[in-house]
């Protein structure tokens, strides 16, 4: 038996090829990511390990934003002095970093990374820990002079004796390079501007006397963990956060985890695309090979193999696919990580090849993926090869029992496809975000199994409708060609699921982000009333400076500011919630359109007040009047009055939780040193809109990270910002359509071999080659078609679904772009005719008297 399985399976090794084309696709993007994962964290690891102090004093975290203030936390200076006394010391120096900066040339164009990676400016403080080194010119000395790092001076054509500008909370001042540092250790994409100490201080902190943080060397002897307690014990507890270099690693390294995270989860996206649709292909092969050789099956049970043994031998076969398509795809996927660490070097990330990293758990996770889904896909397929009777030798037909199945996949998949519709339903019907989408969730994949599972029932109703017009069009061709589709139900079905699968999840996509473009669309025609919004591009704070400029800008009238700050509120209901609030100037009204269920505007923004979301406020027993204490950064707090509450339609006033706004008074009180994150701007009387932008234009030229966007620049600002995501399920679809398109090249390749006398037949009396291309594109076509029309039936229900979900959210108009979805039907046809080239080719080249005499 092991003989003839491996016989079998050379025999059919090119039928089994376009499986194995799946598995590696599977494997290569699992183990792809994994490796390119664990190298840039072994890289990063070292990094953060070779260039953090022993120990390191920092403010204090108190809150967390995911909106910027503009402000940076600092440290006193004097504690270099305070901590050289403690025992075990041997050395402190300053450290004075931001990032909330912008460097621009003398063209004006932006100095640093354009892929979102940082532009840090810091002191220049050397030691053996330092990941650069000076390689040509000088260190700099006095308040102009700078030097930068080597990649960004060559990306960007910086030279020795340039001068750059450096657009600073504090201010912007210009400084000239008088020196090249290099990187002695990997590049993390920064760009970096070196000053001296006192200039770093003064012209990027605002304070000669401060830090950002104060690095402290071990004398020889003392470990990190002691130096660290000693320290504590000097400064007191809860003043100061004080870190060993490992703790400081190790808080780098988290940081980075999120970045990487979103690397990995989206390349394991597609290898579970390509996993899923595979399954597809892998079943539909083996049972295609196993009805074709119902004879040789039966051959062999007559010969005396039992049940156990053909299915083994079936179930072999699979393995020896799916070890060889692992191995391959393992291979594919140090490629593809190769092919990453070059494409982050593009971005400034210059990672080293030769210094990638293959964990034991990527060989075993590539071959369990691998194997594991061959050797599962195929288990169906292998018993039913088990059934074949040995009285099958003495037949030539495919093996029986089609119609039971069907019953069965009928019965299962009403069942299945009704608690999935339920789940919807409930969806769709709940008015917690929550459960609504666990719901969503849950529907999603029961409606998908329930469709795959029942699939084959629909192949009949749906192609005779779909192929109707075939006979009409082209006579007895369309006829032959449609009937084929419809021949074998169970394994078009099967070949349109892998298409189906793809489609479905564009559909749905296409529809949620159409949804969520019209719902960002009517909030900002509905609380937008500004002429102009100035904003960063990046939508990080800008300096004062910048907000003075636009105000002294000819025919401006009216400037107000918004500026966020971290804020932790202590509610009635005794919780503690973290978020985000907003400080405005006075006449917002005239700028923004609130809608308020208590209160005004004026009462929120006048001192001592607050407004919040009224449905937060419901939640958290808080009413007009009531009283809630506000914690600050650096533990500054007040009791603030909720003097207005908010309706902006279920979201969460400005996009942060608890909608909170208050006056920017308020904001600078407690926050002092913060930045503007957006000015609003209305055109003075006689002065037209259209008039003033080339006005402040001009006035931004010399800070190209600030834009002037009017409303139709804001509604595509946030269209670009859905559409990325939008892309990404477009390149999930296009790896989902390349499985399915290899799978229906297998099933008609497969499909031609299995006609193969009745092709000849067909020639025989008379069938040209061009009619009988003709009959395979058509039949490729119609099921590519049928997969698509179910695909994007069920991708429109869980797209619906979806806007529901968000609809709790405040994004409450719902879009179908019918736009793409006839061009995703019309995409399908041409997927199917491209499909069909190959298998029509070989059919038609065939020789007549061999096909007629083919057993």
């Amino acid at each position: 038996m092991l003989k003839a399985t491996l016989r079998s399976f050379l025999a059919h090794k090119g039928r089994l090829l376009l499986s194995a084309l799946a598995v590696v696709l599977s494997v290569a993007f699992v183990a792809g990511s994994l490796i390119f994962s664990d190298t840039v964290t072994r890289t990063f690891d070292r990094l953060f390990a070779s260039t953090a102090a022993d120990v390191v004093v920092q403010p204090k975290e108190d809150l967390t934003s995911q909106i910027p203030s503009g402000v940076t936390a600092t440290v006193p200076a004097t504690l270099t002095e305070r901590l050289k006394n403690v025992e075990g010391v041997a050395a402190t120096h300053v450290d004075a970093a931001v990032q909330n900066l912008t460097v621009v040339d003398a063209r004006n164009e932006p100095v640093g990374s354009t892929t979102g990676a940082p532009t840090i400016a810091t002191n220049w403080e050397t030691t053996d820990r330092s990941p650069v080194k000076l390689t040509s010119g000088h260190a700099p000395h006095g308040s102009d002079e700078a030097l930068l790092d080597a990649d960004t001076a060559e990306k960007k054509h910086v030279r020795i004796g340039d001068t750059l500008t450096v657009l600073a909370r504090p201010g912007s001042f210009k400084v000239r390079i008088v020196g090249i540092a290099t990187f002695t250790t990997t590049n993390p994409g920064a760009a970096l501007v070196f000053l001296d100490t006192p200039t770093a201080q003064t012209k990027l902190l605002g304070k000669a006397d401060a830090a950002t943080s104060i690095s402290v060397d071990a004398a020889k002897g003392v470990s990190d963990v002691q130096l660290k307690q000693r320290i504590a014990a000097e400064l007191g507890s809860g003043t100061y956060d004080v870190k060993t270099a490992d703790e400081q690693a190790k808080s780098d390294a988290a940081d980075l985890g999120g970045f990487l995270d979103v690397i990995k989860y989206v390349m394991l996206g597609f290898a579970g695309i390509a996993v899923l649709v595979g399954v597809f292909l892998i079943v539909n092969t083996f049972s295609m090979l196993i009805a074709q050789r119902t004879r040789e099956l039966g051959l062999l049970r007559a010969l005396g193999a039992d049940r156990r043994q053909v299915r083994r031998s079936v179930l072999t076969e699979a393995l020896l696919l799916g070890l060889v398509g692992s191995t391959l795809g393992l291979a594919a996927g140090i490629g593809l990580a190769a092919g990453l660490i070059k494409l982050m070097g593009t971005f400034g990330m210059n990672l080293k090849s030769t210094e990638m990293v293959i964990g034991w758990a990527t060989p075993v996770t590539a071959y369990v993926v691998g194997v594991g889904v061959t050797f599962l896909a195929a288990y169906l397929p292998a018993r039913r090869a088990a059934g074949v009777s040995p009285m099958a030798a003495l037949a030539d037909a495919e093996i029986a029992g089609v119609g039971r199945p069907l019953k069965v996949r009928g019965v299962v998949g009403t069942v299945v496809g009704a608690l999935g519709a339920a789940a919807l339903v409930g969806c769709a019907t709940s008015a917690k975000t929550a459960s609504a989408a666990s719901l969503l969730g849950l529907g999603v994949v029961l409606t998908l199994i329930a469709t795959v599972i029942a699939g084959p029932l629909l192949v009949r109703p749906v192609i005779r409708v779909l192929g109707g017009a075939f006979p009409a069009l082209f006579g007895p061709v369309g006829r032959m060609s449609q009937r084929n589709a419809l021949r074998n139900p169970r394994r078009t079905g099967a070949t349109a699921a892998a298409l189906m699968v793809g489609l479905a999840l564009v559909g749905g996509m296409s529809v949620a982000s159409a949804s969520m473009s019209a719902s960002f669309d009517q909030q900002i025609d509905k609380t937008l009333g500004a002429d102009f919004v100035v904003q960063n591009s990046n939508f990080l704070p800008f300096s004062q400076e910048v907000t003075d400029k636009v105000r002294a800008t000819d025919g401006v009238g009216l400037v107000v500011r918004q500026r966020f700050t971290p804020v932790a509120v202590r509610l009635p209901d005794d919780k503690r919630v973290e978020t985000t609030a907003a400080g405005y100037d006075n006449r917002l009204d005239d700028v923004a359109h609130i809608t308020y269920t208590q209160g005004s505007t004026a009462a929120a923004l006048a001192d001592g007040g607050i407004a919040m979301d009224a449905d937060f406020a419901k939640k958290h027993d808080v009413r007009i009047g009531s009283t809630v204490s506000v914690e600050f950064p650096a533990g500054r707090k007040t009791e603030l009055k909720v003097a207005a509450l908010t309706d902006q339609g279920g979201s969460d006033g400005f996009g942060t939780q608890g909608g909170l706004y208050l006056g920017i008074a308020t904001v600078e009180k407690y926050v002092p040193g913060g930045q503007d994150s957006a000015l609003y701007v209305n055109a003075g009387s006689g002065t037209g809109a259209d008039r003033l932008r080339p006005r402040l234009e001009r006035t931004l030229d010399p800070y190209p990270q600030v834009q002037v966007r009017d409303l139709a620049d804001y509604k595509k600002l946030v269209h670009d910002q859905i559409a990325v995501l939008l892309y990404l399920v477009y390149a999930l679809l296009g790896l989902a359509i390349v499985i399915a398109v290899l799978g229906v090249v297998n099933t008609l390749a497969l499909s031609v071999v299995e006609r193969t006398r009745e092709i000849g037949l067909l020639r025989a009396i008379g069938l040209a080659r061009r009619q009988l291309r003709r009959m395979i594109r058509l039949e490729s076509v119609v099921i590519a078609v049928f997969g698509a029309v179910l695909g994007l039936a069920l991708g429109l229900v869980w797209g619906v679904c979806v806007q529901q979900v968000l609809a709790l959210q405040g994004m409450t108009a719902l879009a179908i772009p019918w736009t793409t979805i006839v061009a995703v039907v019309v995409g399908s046809a041409v997927v199917g005719i491209v499909a069909a080239l190959l298998p029509a080719l070989r059919a038609s080249r065939m020789n007549v008297l061999a096909a007629i005499a083919h057993e």
